[in-house]
């Protein structure tokens, strides 16, 4: 079956003639709590490319790149519906080149009601944690893996919620080779029991989820096959301030271009299953919690498409149990989930110190402690016949390479009504070669870093407030590919409740080439009305790797002009 652009949608032109004419319904069958609505965003990025040997910025052609979309959603009473428009000519710099050219790219039509809730279009769904199952769209990485077929979820009875669903992933402006079929259940025990649970403060809730994905085999040299299933169950605890989440999922054999090896003019696959497991537990009272969260991760790629790479077409998603940071040298080198193999755990401690405590003096002062840890997994060769199905095996109690590690403390104190600071030192480790490349002979040295932050805000009126922000990383790693010490500034006023103006300066002094201890200076300006906002900047933007929420992208160097307009109704 040939897959077809959105752009050419039939469907996607009933939604439009819709909208044109949304209450196309007789007056006569008007319920009086019925909703009627139309709402939506826009948003459009544009930036002139200026060429910069120094930082690496290239020439770009066509000077001016963008992206834009924008959502439109109607809903009356039962009936909801809605579609996005995408255009990208060209697609910025950062962004995978496949996205070309403009069209509908997302629509639905759902209906709502005790028992069913049906879906036909693009569907944005998510079993347990998303260790089996998660499509969701995230602009600013331009991530959208929305399931193109339909769904139903039904509850038949209090405290039971069914979930099923199947069709196509979206890529880029048409949709992948491969059919997902997914159903989930989830129970809730206590809501099932109803009045005999009345009285306890526990809460239990039980799920379990099978996903496969079929693909048709058209390879003239392995035995691909050609439906892949994965299956498992979680639990949930929640007892007032305690909360313990704990999902596992096993994965038939999926071999793939993640885990495809070359050997001797050779290409391997690996026909191991594959398996994850998350475990997060939380405590809450008072002022005062700590979180602690596991994972194990065995080969476990899961996509729509054996030969698909990147971030294309991931049927689910791993979670991050490192901290997801926020400012830029904390996150200079953030780490990302390894789904060949990985086993990591993540503690934080958060204190709420007390407004006229010793410790919280007059205001008040938060404290964050935090430490993370990735390890690859002990990979066992198999030096049998099954050598070139099955790559290695490992154990649960083996533990491989140091991959990530992050220890950070936080405060977050307020000194007056007026003035109010952040303060954060972390100290970090980086196995580049691995969580970048994939690889220990890509040539970069492990990277040993110790990070300051801090962030000062004095709010000399109600909406009015100057914020001066500098940051540190120094690290005695510098050589031809690493590039050392960085030392932030910026300084930001916002004048009132419109406008704001910064300036940053991010300065490479301990870059082992003399000649490239450069200062990156950017300046942006912005205006908010309401919901709309503008915002202008230039200047020069280094190379690095965007995140967000765990899943990341290459970011190159750029020197130029940006705009950026959003806006929502």
């Amino acid at each position: 079956m040939k897959n077809t652009p959105y752009k050419s949608s039939s469907f996607a032109t009933f939604l439009f003639l819709l909208f044109l004419n949304p209450f196309n319904t007789s007056a006569q069958t008007t319920i009086a709590d019925e909703v009627n609505s139309i709402h939506g965003n826009f948003q459009i990025d544009a930036q002139y490319y200026n060429p910069d040997s120094l930082i690496g910025a290239p020439k770009v052609p066509e000077k001016m790149l963008s992206n834009a979309f924008g959502n439109i959603n109607y809903q009356r009473g039962k009936f909801s519906a809605g579609l996005r428009y995408e255009a990208y000519n060209n697609v910025m710099q950062g962004f995978d080149p496949r996205y070309k050219g403009q069209g509908i790219v997302n629509r639905f039509v759902r209906y709502q009601d005790d028992l069913l809730d049906i879906t036909i279009g693009h569907i944005y769904e998510q079993f347990g944690s998303g260790l089996i199952f998660r499509t969701y769209y995230e602009p600013g990485l331009l991530y959208d893996n929305a399931l193109d077929g339909f769904r139903i979820i039904s509850n038949p009875y209090k405290g039971i919620t069914l979930k099923a669903l199947t069709g196509r992933q979206r890529t880029f402006f048409s949709t992948g080779a491969g059919i997902v079929r997914g159903v989930d259940g989830e129970i809730n025990v206590n809501e099932l029991l109803d009045s005999a649970a009345a009285s306890i403060k526990t809460k239990v809730i039980l799920g379990g989820s099978f996903v496969s994905k079929y693909q048709a085999d058209l390879d003239p040299n392995f035995n691909l096959p050609q439906n892949v299933g994965a299956y498992g169950g979680r639990l949930n605890i929640i007892n007032e301030g305690f909360n313990f989440f704990a999902e596992y999922i096993h994965k038939e054999n999926d071999p793939s271009a993640d885990i495809r090896s070359v050997a001797n003019g050779k290409t391997y696959y690996s026909y191991k299953t594959g398996e994850a497991l998350f475990v997060s537990a939380s405590y809450a009272m008072n002022g005062f919690s700590i979180l602690l969260q596991g994972k194990r991760i065995d080969n476990f790629s899961f996509r729509s498409d054996r030969d698909a790479s990147l971030q294309n077409l991931l049927i689910n998603f791993l979670p991050a149990t490192t901290k997801q940071h926020t400012y830029l040298m904390p996150a200079f080198n953030p780490y990302a989930t390894q789904p060949k193999g990985e086993v990591g755990g993540m503690a934080e401690i958060q204190y709420k110190a007390k407004k006229g405590s010793l410790l919280g003096g007059k205001y008040g002062m938060d404290i964050t402690l935090n430490i993370s840890h990735a390890n690859g997994l002990k990979q066992n060769g198999v030096n049998d016949s099954t050598t070139t199905m099955t790559l290695y095996r490992t154990k649960y109690t083996e533990f491989g390479t140091d991959l990530y590690s992050d220890f950070f403390i936080e405060i977050n104190k307020k000194f007056s009504k007026k003035f109010k600071g952040t303060f954060l030192f972390a100290r970090q480790f980086y196995n580049k070669n691995i969580v970048q490349f994939g690889s220990i002979n890509a040539g970069y040295k492990n990277i040993h870093s110790n990070i300051g932050v801090i962030d000062l805000t004095y709010k000399y009126k109600s909406s009015s407030a100057i914020r001066f922000e500098t940051q540190c990383l120094l690290t005695d790693n510098s050589d031809a590919k690493n590039l050392g010490s960085w030392v932030t500034g910026m300084l930001e006023w916002t004048p009132n409740s419109h406008f704001f103006l910064a300036i940053l300066d991010q300065y490479n002094y301990g870059n082992a080439v003399s000649d490239l201890r450069l200062h990156y200076l950017y300046g942006s300006a912005g205006y908010t009305a309401g919901p709309h906002r503008i915002s202008v900047s230039y200047g020069k933007q280094r190379a690095g790797i965007f995140c967000v929420g765990g899943v990341c992208r290459v970011v190159p160097a750029s020197n130029g002009v940006a705009i950026s307009i959003t806006s929502s109704f």
